[in-house]
């Protein structure tokens, strides 16, 4: 059942039990527990009763307030048919939610597979909208950092960071300033068209509804740069009238207002979202190395998004979406500052043809201005010089088409893609104020896949078999007004990516898991041709450089406990090949030249365990584990790094989070994440120290429209170790803040 059926749906069943008039008693809560007809947890269906909704965890359980006996509980999930049921005179409910008809089963998740949590063979982490919006912190990156294995390129938080450092990668691989993984939202591609990294305040915060995170490869399914896994971005659609706003103020004088409005008209729905952040920041570098030359790194930021939808007949329906991100940031210097400004459409629609299979369709393009500039600091660092301005225009385009169709206990998904990139870079030195002229650098980049997948599942069986091929080239390159004029290579790679899952489901709610992939990622418009520079650390670009390629395996198991929430642990190898690092080439106690090279080979092995339990009925308890022996493990033209620590990758990380919330108290949340010693460096010259942190959070409501919040990040002001470039810089310092929900 698509998005828009299941509202539909909803909409009615809500109608009916605000309707359904209880016996008159006490309100009272019950812990609803929903299963398939197999007896598997049902994880991440809406309950509803009485016009209140939650969601189920990972357990398939959630509490929801009934006023008597005869009060309805309705129960929705895609790919099921809805269920409702009396909430009787007991504390606990369960629900069994039976497959819907052949029409309605697929449902296109981060793993385009219509699989539930228990009956996937990857590691998947959902996080709902009530955790993006209570874990502390000011852009997407500072809530993902609760997931297990989820790194950034270095310690700092977006909302500081240039965006060239703003790759992520999962499973212990690193990445540069490209990413490992791919990120995404409604199967439009939200990497950097350019450099590959993620602008993580592209879209507004109200128009997330959750965020999927899959680890492991995905390049069967999606192509470039699914080495690490996929970070889905699920959108909020518009369905009847609803609004939200939000006003938020915080320390380094912080402020953030969001907005959403959605309504229909005549069968045509429409959203429209913003968000408005600025901050004063802080400075990064750290104070024994700090000279009067730095000042706080910042940004001024406006994200918008306006969609309209139509819906044609059931679990059908049309949309064109829009989206911007306006951004001005200072890079710790008075010289040194970038902006972005980058416009996302995408149009396309949803179609279930009943015996036909369902059929998607995705037209999407982008066009991107960024620019930045680049400073010499002197010894002491008391002042600076402007060195070089550059200015990187780029555009792209993209479509996605696929069918899906279920056969009894098989779904078959076939699909293709393409992703065509146009990209310019242009650089101007500056001598003594001096403007010289300017250097510009185009190409163009293609990815061309075909995929297909066949799952089978029987019983107590959950067997995948996909695999894509794609062709990857970069071409049409060629550089302007250089002296001498460089000859820079075509890159052209025709790449086959299989991948087999396999789940057994056993009694008592354990489910075993094992998978096997091979994926890669093809090297950005940044790495072949750019020159970038973070702080007195520049790095030159590399036209020679080829795809990465990586076979991995990995096995765990699920483990529901009934009512009470669920563990899962999981054993990883992934070995990649030809793997993009910065490799040194000159360092001095004030500067670094570094270049981009594939490295050889670096292999990443692991456990990763992660837990959700409800010790009572108004606690829930989150924890993640992650270790990872990530290291150099070939590298013929510099075998003094083969044994390294992979750059940018801590052995070990973990996170723990509690929630409490109790209606007349409200909510109140404790979050913890530490990270031990890594690396900044492919030799391991520089090492960032380990770091553990806490954040609270509290909330309460006043009526049923109106919320109050505050929030402490780094309650502690633990110093992190954030970056060494090769001057030290570091993490955020305690952040306070407060605001008030209106929905």
């Amino acid at each position: 059942m698509s998005f828009v059926g299941r509202n539909v749906v909803r909409v009615a069943l809500v109608w009916v039990l605000g309707w359904s008039v209880a016996a008159v008693a006490a309100e009272r809560a019950v812990m609803v527990c929903v299963k398939d007809e197999r007896g598997a947890a049902v994880a991440g269906a809406v309950v509803a009763s009485g016009g209140a909704e939650v969601t189920t965890d990972a357990s398939g359980c959630a509490q929801v307030r009934v006023e008597g006996a005869q009060s309805v509980v309705a129960v929705l999930h895609e790919g099921f048919a809805a269920a409702t049921q009396a909430a009787g005179g007991s504390d606990e409910l369960d629900v069994v939610l039976r497959v819907a008809g052949a029409s309605s089963v697929v449902e296109v998740t981060a793993a385009r597979t219509p699989l539930a949590l228990d009956a996937s063979a990857s590691s998947v982490r959902t996080m709902p909208a009530v955790e993006l919006k209570e874990i502390p912190g000011f852009t997407l990156d500072d809530r993902l950092r609760q997931v297990a294995g989820f790194q950034l390129f270095r310690r700092t938080s977006s909302w500081v960071a240039n965006p060239t450092t703003q790759g992520t990668s999962l499973r212990g691989l690193g990445s540069t300033a490209a990413s490992r993984t791919l990120v995404l939202s409604d199967q439009v591609p939200l990497n950097d068209a350019f450099g590959g990294w993620i602008h993580w305040n592209e879209i507004p915060q109200l128009a997330m509804r959750e965020v999927e995170v899959m680890r492991g490869g995905a390049s069967d399914l999606y192509g470039s740069s699914a080495i690490g896994g996929v970070i889905d971005v699920v959108p909020v659609v518009p369905e009847g009238f609803g609004y939200g706003l939000e006003a938020s103020g915080a320390s380094e004088s912080t402020s953030t207002v969001n907005g959403l409005l959605a309504g229909t008209v005549k069968g045509v729905s429409g959203l429209g979202a913003m968000t408005l952040f600025r901050t004063g920041g802080y400075i990064l570098t750290a104070p024994e190395v700090r000279g009067p030359v730095d000042v706080p790194s910042n940004v001024h930021s406006q994200s918008g998004r306006l969609e309209f939808r139509h819906g044609m007949g059931t679990d059908s329906a049309v949309f064109l979406r829009g989206n911007l991100l306006n951004e001005a940031r200072s890079n710790g210097t008075p010289l040194t500052t970038n902006a972005t400004r980058i416009w996302r459409y995408a149009g396309g629609g949803d179609w279930n043809g009943t015996s036909a299979g369902r059929f998607l369709l995705r037209l999407h393009g982008a066009n991107q201005g960024y620019r930045q500039s680049f400073s010499s600091v002197a010894p002491g660092r008391a002042t600076e010089r402007l060195t070089r301005l550059q200015e990187v225009p780029s555009a792209q385009l993209g479509a996605v088409g696929q069918w899906a169709r279920t056969f009894g206990a098989w779904t078959a998904v076939a699909g293709a893609d393409v992703l065509d990139t146009r990209g310019t870079d242009n650089e101007t030195p500056v001598v003594n104020g001096l403007l010289l002229g300017t250097v510009s650098t185009s190409a163009r980049q293609r990815d061309t896949g075909v995929y297909g997948e066949l799952l089978w599942q029987p019983k107590t069986w959950s067997v995948a078999l996909s695999s894509r091929v794609d062709h990857f080239a970069s071409f049409d390159a060629r550089q302007v007004a250089a002296t001498p004029v460089p000859v820079l290579p075509e890159i052209a790679e025709t790449i086959f990516d299989p991948r087999l899952g396999v789940v057994k489901q056993l009694r008592g709610g354990v489910s075993l898991t094992a998978s096997a992939f091979r994926a890669f990622r093809g090297p950005s418009l940044n790495e072949l041709y750019r020159t970038g520079q973070v702080g007195q650390q520049t790095t030159l670009a590399n036209p020679a450089l080829r795809s990465e390629r990586a076979t991995g395996w990995e096995a765990g198991g699920l483990v529901n406990l009934h009512r009470i929430g669920s563990v899962r642990a999981s054993y990883f190898w992934t070995q990649v090949n030809r793997p993009v690092a910065a490799v040194a080439l000159v360092t001095t106690p004030t500067s670094q030249l570094l270049q981009r090279q594939n490295l050889g080979q670096l292999t990443s092995k692991g456990v990763t365990l992660e837990a959700e339990i409800r010790p009572v009925e108004f606690i829930v308890v989150k924890a993640g584990y992650q270790y990872a022996d990530s290291t150099v493990t070939k590298f013929q033209a510099d075998p003094t790094l083969v044994g390294k620590w992979t750059a940018q990758v801590p052995r070990n990380s973990a996170s723990v989070e509690a929630r409490m919330e109790k209606e007349r108290w409200g909510v109140f949340g404790v979050y913890l994440r530490t990270s031990g010693q890594q690396f900044d460096d492919s030799a391991n010259q520089y090492r960032l120290a380990p770091y553990a942190q806490v954040d609270l959070y509290a909330e309460h409501a006043f009526g049923r429209m109106v919320k109050v919040w505050a929030s402490v990040q780094n309650v502690a002001d633990t110093r992190v170790e954030a970056g060494r470039t090769p001057l030290l810089t570091l993490g955020a310092p305690r952040i306070v803040a407060g605001g008030i929900r209106l929905h």
